[in-house]
């Protein structure tokens, strides 16, 4: 996309145009310093959440659905938030499609059986050498 484009409409689910920007009630939007303090409001929010899906991604927690919670906060009032979120909803349908592929599909399960099969027999190979024994226990 054009830095220098000011482009204020793009498609949405349903085939009409939807409307990139602010989604503030009007009263907030005719008042500018209302609406600049909506949208610090609306940034710290959203960045709290966003934080909060970062430090969720080595913890325990639904990480990325959190940042993706985030930026749909952000989405309401900035269009660079709206048009990342259309970019991943584009990105993860064109995925879902491709995960529909008979051939890929039939690869993933081929690669899924193949991965169990070795970690089968990493685990009768460990049995067989040291029983049920946990390795913090073997004495050797």
């Amino acid at each position: 996309m054009n830095a220098e484009s000011d482009e204020r409409t793009g498609d949405s689910a349903d085939g009409q145009e939807a409307e990139l920007g602010s989604r503030a009630p009007e009263f907030i939007k005719s008042r500018r310093g209302l609406h600049l303090s909506w949208q610090v409001g609306v940034f710290i929010v959203g960045l709290a959440v966003v934080g909060a899906g970062v430090v969720m991604l080595p913890l325990p927690g639904p990480g990325w659905l959190v940042i993706f919670g985030g930026m749909a906060i952000w989405a309401t009032e900035f269009v660079w938030a709206q048009l990342v979120l259309r970019w991943t909803k584009r990105k993860v349908t064109e995925a879902a499609q491709r995960a529909l592929d008979p051939k890929v599909r039939r690869r993933n399960i081929i690669l899924t059986t193949v991965g169990l099969v070795i970690i089968a027999a990493l685990l009768g190979v460990y049995l067989w050498k040291f029983g049920l024994v946990m390795p913090w226990k073997i004495d050797e």
